[in-house]
């Protein structure tokens, strides 16, 4: 099932991925950097969007996006009305 074992390559061939049975030392923790930078930007679009999101017909009915937009975090009194 593992495909055999290693045979020799040709050293002055170069791809973009690597070359053949690329397995660098530290792929744990680019792994790591590359996943806290992707959180971080999903973070910050994700504030964004919530701070800029405003619905100007209310929904009928409690949206999930409620409870994070600012347009709902102010808790107007009117809006309540309208919900309930």
């Amino acid at each position: 099932m593992g495909g055999g074992a290693r045979y020799p390559y040709p050293k002055e061939v170069w791809t973009p991925s690597g070359g053949w049975w690329t397995r660098p030392s530290n792929w744990k923790s680019n792994t790591a950097i590359a996943f806290a930078g992707i959180l971080a930007v999903t973070y910050s679009v994700w504030t964004l969007s919530a701070a800029r999101e405003w619905r100007y017909i209310q929904p009928s009915k409690p949206i999930p996006s409620m409870l994070w937009a600012k347009q709902y975090k102010e808790k107007k009194p009117e809006l309540e009305k309208e919900l309930h």
